[in-house]
């Protein structure tokens, strides 16, 4: 098998000029990670990880040290893994003060015999683990304390703009023996209630992965991901015979018909065809398979280039 990994910096509106340069950087460095750990013989699951993790670590993105603030003005953030090879799965939710909630989601898959854990019997559960805490402020980027104010003053008026909260990071891996695997992460939507919870960590919803299907990263509105399953939606149009890019456009077509949500997602099956395909108006992306790199933010527009 040729391994590929592809990843995804979440659906989103218009990314402006001068943060589009750092988002093609972030995800071009995300993919070549995510690449190089397949290339020395890792595994999907050890791929998606490290892919995550280099985007939890980058500011541009709503995960890790980026995420978005709730209306206390604080990090909560969700994450999710799964490996296809036997269908194991961790996930957790509501986590404050780690760097990389998609290290905490990995241990919950492989130390314990849970697939989720939160808030905080999460954290509990990182402390046992040696996960370093860190204060909640060091998570805390200027640009998110703006964006929190924004929305509060907007609230007032009610804005119907549904693309402004739709950012996740996630990746999805085939490796060479053939085994898929996902992961997602976020901070979920500025100015959240407390404890709110999206499709991030949910299996079947944010993402999933099976080796005799594929895997799957979503990105979007995360009520409306839930709704729809959207992961596993897309992963089921795939064992009914549709193509990648058959089975991303079906299920992103039911969730923007039946409740009008917005997003995107990631995806490669267990032939190695794969697929980044999106309804909101931008979803930054990036690919690596066969010693090529594969990169784009808006509809129509795709580089590509030798990998280093």
């Amino acid at each position: 098998m040729n391994p590929i990994v592809v990843v995804h910096g979440g659906g989103a509106g218009p990314i402006s000029k001068d943060r589009k340069e750092r988002v093609h950087q972030g995800m071009v460095r995300a993919a070549t990670v995510g690449y190089g750990i397949l290339r020395e013989g890792g595994s999907a699951v050890d791929a998606v990880e490290g892919a995550v993790v280099a985007l939890e670590d980058d500011p541009e993105f709503n995960a890790g040290y980026g995420s978005v603030l709730n209306t206390n003005g604080e990090v909560e953030m969700d994450a999710s893994i799964m490996d296809g090879k036997d269908l194991s799965a961790g996930a957790v939710s509501a986590v404050r003060c780690i760097a990389n909630p998609i290290k905490l989601a990995r241990l919950v898959m492989e130390k314990t015999p849970h697939c989720f854990l939160t808030d905080q019997g999460a954290a509990q559960f990182a402390a046992a683990m040696g996960v370093p805490e860190i204060p909640g402020e060091k998570l805390v980027t200027e640009r998110n304390k703006k964006r929190l104010e924004k929305e509060k003053h907007e609230k007032g008026a009610q804005k119907t703009d549904c693309q402004k909260n739709l950012g996740t990071v996630g990746a999805v891996a085939l490796d060479c023996k053939g085994n898929v695997a996902y992961a997602t992460s976020t901070g979920g939507i500025v100015n959240k209630m407390v404890g709110r919870v999206g499709d991030s960590p949910c299996l079947g919803a944010g993402g999933y992965a099976d080796n005799d299907i594929g895997a799957v990263s979503t990105t979007g509105h995360g009520e409306s991901i839930l709704k729809v399953n959207l992961a596993r939606l897309t992963l089921f149009h795939i064992e009914q015979g549709k193509t990648v890019e058959e089975a991303a456009d079906l299920s992103l077509g039911y969730m923007k018909s039946r409740v009008k949500g917005l997003g995107g997602l990631i995806m490669v099956s267990k032939a190695g065809d794969w697929v980044a395909k999106w309804t909101s108006t931008s979803m930054p992306w990036a690919a690596a398979k066969d010693g090529k790199l594969h990169f784009g933010i808006d509809p129509d527009d795709t580089t590509i280039t030798n990998l280093p």
